[in-house]
Parts: structure tokens; C-alpha cells; sequence
């Protein structure tokens, strides 16, 4: 009998077969860092002949080599700058060759005139925007943009008020320097990042104004949110009139039916969006407590492949939880919305700074210090790659007039994807409010009507009755399997539906 028991085992491998984890499709790599600092890495730039330049928190600049090595004794470190205030920036010019940091009072252009691997010549490019002193008025900057421009997303004082100008603003720095107002309603930034197309995004953190973390897209002109630093708009005569306030009330549970409230549910960002025209949603809510709780940097996957299935999506790191989640952006009615999904979490401390290669290797690092985070270490510097297996994952989820399309790195088995009882929704949003955060509210549970399987298996079209405007769609896919029955990675998705498409 036990012979049989056997064989019957040796006949049914995928009975033993251990569910996928992350680390089967993408690989950490954790590095030595020198031990005479403390590496606490706030951002990553590229520079020649495969080094990086890795700026701290702690001021530092170090040069990195080898860290696309396959073996991680081959890493290097040489520092080439110290002195300054927190680089939470940085930007390498191929035309004149030199590096140039984002720090909490300037940018500066930093130039090494003799050769010897140490930064000499420390130039102020741009310094118009205002420090108090305040503990919490970080500056994150941005890679230069296709106009050769960089951007500055400035924290307000204490990342509550605008002490001191341009607090609560992103703005573009051109290259002759000149200081441009480009963007209000800034609470407090964590990364700043490109899309494949050039368009930029910074990273908001939960707060006044803020329920939630939330990727938002910078558009010049626009009201990102939060009205603390709109006091400067005399000083950015480019950007017009000051936006009018957002409605500070906030939302204290079910006061009675929504079309008896003045001004229908001053809350919601729906209704200060037809209020305030200046006033952009926030393109993804990174949802706080699940995907994470303190946003930071934005890494697009311009590979072309080598980072596996994911070509042109966002990457989103959280110094919080130690983690990078994956956004997929789509554009309806001439506004930013998309999906968050988990993508690998595991990384040794709270994640601030992050690049990829042309190689489609993903550099991280950051620390713990001020907040903590999941990770346990105090600071780290890493490397995340591709193995090369390709994961059963939602690949992309669009919204349609009446629900949603997702399509799928792996063809679906049809049986289980075509059943609707292996989905559930619900949608929730966040009170728009002064008050700190909030909890997920106005829930609504739709239902999921149909499921239907297109003929080549890789995308499924959900027919989802309410849609509401506005909500995050909380997508639940534990049912859904793949063509060996294997389940998908990841088995839940949250979708921001700023506009719903026209039929």
C-alpha cells in the first residue's frame, strides 16, 4: 500500500508543487556598503561605464562600480562629494559630464576638474525656494526631462503649512537655472519620476488632505491637492489666478442622504474637482496599509523586456513597508487613472531611492530612521533582477463603460476565469479633507455580472454593476487560474476610476 502511495505521488507532481513566490520571478541582491557611513541612499542616478551615483541622507555622494555584476563581492565605492543636505536628488549630463544634486536649499552642479574621483568644484545652479530650519522641509528632484529641465517637489514646513516660499510646489529649474513655478498643492513628496512618454509624477504621502499615499500626475498649471502652499501664488505670476480652497469640513459618517448636504458631498474629491478647476485627482491611491504607507520613489521599466513582462508600467517603492508595487496608467476623458498591484516585497530597509538600468536591473536603497519600516535593517542598498520565469499576473486592467478589462501575462483557464464567482469587488474612496488621513469610506459592494474570456485566453472582460466615480475598485481574483491551474501571483488589485469611459 505504501508503494502505491508512492507511485501515485511520483504520477501527480503538481499536487507537491509549492505555491509561486516572488523570489521566483525576481531576485534580490542585498550589497556590503562601505562601513565607514552609514548608506542611507535617498536617490540613484546612472552614470558612464555601467557605475552609479548613489546620493544619502546624510549628504554624502558615493560613486558605485560593479553593481550590475553577477557576483556582489565585485561592488565597489568610491565617495566623491560630502557636506551636503540630504541629496534626495540626483542627475547626471552627458553634454558637460557633471552630476547634479537635489539638496534641501539648492541644486548644485558638482564638478571633479581634476580628475582624481572627488567632486572640487561645487556650483548653486538654482536656490529661489525658501528653508526655514524645519526638520521636514525635504526637497525630492527629479532626472533632467526631455527639455533638459529638472523638477523640485518641495515638503511644506513640517509637511503641514508653507512657512517660507514655494513650500508645497514643484517646480522646473531650466537650463540656464532660472526658477519656473510649475505646480501647487504639494503635501509632502516622497519620490519624482518619468513615464516612458516623459510625463511626470511625484509620490504625496498620507496626511491632511490625503487619506491615502497616492501617485499623482504633475501637469503643469495644476492644483495637486492640498491648499497649504497656495499663499505663494503672487510670487508665480506664470501659473494665474490662486485656486480657490477645497471645503476643509470633514466627512463624519452617514449624515443623512448626500442630495440634502449642501453642495451635494463636499468631501469627495469628485465634487472640489467641479468646484476647483485647477484641482487634479490623484492618479492611483497606493492604498494605505495594503500597498503600502509611505510612498517614495518611481521607477518606469524602459527595458524593452529585460525586466520581464512589464514594459513601460511604474514601479512604486515604499519606505514603509519595504516594498515596490507595480502601477499600470491609462488616460480617460484627458485624465490620468490606473491600478496598483503588489509586486515584491522583502527588501532588507524602507526603500527611499530607486533606478533601473538599461539592463533592466532595479537599484534601490534607503533607511529606517525617522519612521522605521518593515524591512528591520537601518539603511540598505540593493538590486532587484528578473530570473528570467515569467509570473501568472494581471497584466493590465482598463475600465470600460460598463467594468473593466484585464489582460494577463499567461493565457487564463477559461473555466475558472469565465466563472464570476471567482471575482469580487468592492469600491471605496477617502474623505477630502483637512483633517490628518482618514479611514476608507462610502463603501459600495457592485456586482460582477459576467465574466467573459477572450478567444486567444490572455484578457477577460468584467461587466461591473455600479461603477462610481471617483472610488478605488478593490478587484479580488482568488478563484482565477492559469493554463496549468497554477493561481495567479498576486490576487488582488485596487483601480482609481477618475473618469468612467464614454460608451
Amino acid at each position: 500500500m505504501f508503494r502505491a502511495f508512492c507511485l501515485s505521488l511520483a504520477f501527480a507532481p503538481a499536487l507537491l508543487a509549492a505555491p509561486p513566490v516572488e523570489a521566483d520571478f525576481y531576485k534580490i541582491t542585498t550589497f556590503d556598503t562601505p562601513k565607514e557611513t552609514a548608506l542611507e541612499v535617498g536617490s540613484i542616478e546612472l552614470l558612464p561605464e555601467g557605475k552609479l551615483a548613489l546620493g544619502t541622507r546624510r549628504g554624502e555622494i558615493w560613486i558605485v562600480s560593479g553593481a550590475g555584476s553577477s557576483d556582489p563581492a565585485a561592488v565597489s565605492y568610491k565617495l566623491f562629494a560630502s557636506g551636503l543636505h540630504e541629496v534626495l536628488g540626483l542627475a547626471y549630463n552627458p553634454k558637460d559630464k557633471n552630476l547634479y544634486a537635489t539638496t534641501r536649499y539648492e541644486i548644485t552642479r558638482l564638478k571633479d576638474t581634476d580628475a582624481d574621483g572627488r567632486a572640487d568644484v561645487f556650483e548653486n545652479v538654482n536656490d529661489g525656494w525658501g528653508v526655514s530650519g524645519d526638520y521636514h522641509e525635504y526637497a525630492i528632484g527629479s532626472r533632467f526631462d526631455k527639455k533638459g529641465d529638472l523638477w523640485v517637489t518641495l515638503c511644506l514646513t513640517g509637511s503641514f503649512s508653507s512657512q517660507v516660499p514655494f513650500r508645497g510646489w514643484a517646480l522646473r529649474i531650466t537650463p540656464e537655472g532660472k526658477l519656473v513655478p510649475t505646480s501647487s498643492g504639494i503635501r509632502s513628496p516622497g519620490g519624482i519620476g518619468f513615464d516612458a512618454d516623459g510625463e511626470v509624477y511625484y509620490c504625496d504621502n498620507q496626511g491632511p488632505w490625503h487619506g491615502s499615499c497616492t501617485l499623482q500626475h504633475l501637469v503643469p498649471g495644476s492644483f495637486q491637492g492640498h491648499p497649504g502652499g497656495n499663499i505663494w501664488y503672487d510670487l508665480a505670476p506664470n501659473m494665474g489666478p490662486r485656486p480657490i480652497d477645497p471645503i476643509p469640513e470633514a466627512f463624519q459618517g452617514d449624515r443623512g442622504r448626500k442630495e440634502d448636504r449642501p453642495g451635494g458631498d463636499p468631501d469627495r474629491m469628485v465634487a472640489e474637482r467641479a468646484r476647483i478647476k485647477e484641482l487634479l485627482p490623484p492618479a492611483v491611491y497606493l492604498v494605505h496599509g495594503k500597498v503600502g504607507n509611505s510612498a517614495s520613489a518611481i521607477i518606469c521599466d524602459t527595458s524593452g523586456g529585460k525586466f520581464g513582462p512589464f514594459a513601460k508600467q511604474l514601479f512604486i517603492a515604499d519606505q514603509s513597508h519595504s516594498n515596490l508595487s507595480r502601477v499600470f496608467l491609462e488616460t480617460v476623458n484627458g485624465i490620468k487613472q490606473g491600478v496598483v498591484i503588489p509586486f515584491r516585497s522583502g527588501f532588507t530597509s524602507g526603500l527611499i531611492g530607486g533606478r533601473m538600468d538599461e539592463e533592466g536591473r532595479v537599484f534601490v536603497g534607503g533607511s529606517d530612521r525617522g519612521w522605521g519600516a518593515r524591512g528591520g535593517k537601518p539603511f540598505c542598498f540593493e538590486k532587484c533582477e528578473w530570473t528570467g520565469k515569467t509570473p501568472f499576473e494581471i497584466l493590465e486592467m482598463r475600465a470600460r463603460p460598463d467594468g473593466f478589462e484585464l489582460t494577463f501575462t499567461q493565457p487564463v483557464d477559461p473555466a475558472s476565469a469565465g466563472d464570476v464567482k471567482n471575482y469580487s469587488m468592492r469600491e471605496f474612496t477617502y474623505a477630502y479633507r483637512e483633517q490628518y488621513g482618514g479611514d476608507e469610506i462610502d463603501e459600495v459592494i457592485p456586482k460582477i455580472t459576467a465574466a467573459q474570456v477572450a478567444a486567444d485566453g490572455k484578457s477577460v472582460r468584467l461587466t461591473v454593476s455600479p461603477l462610481t466615480k471617483g472610488h478605488i475598485h478593490e478587484l479580488h481574483l482568488d478563484g482565477v487560474k492559469g493554463p496549468e491551474a497554477n493561481p495567479l501571483l498576486h490576487t488582488v488589485a485596487w483601480y482609481t476610476l477618475n473618469e468612467i469611459p464614454a460608451k
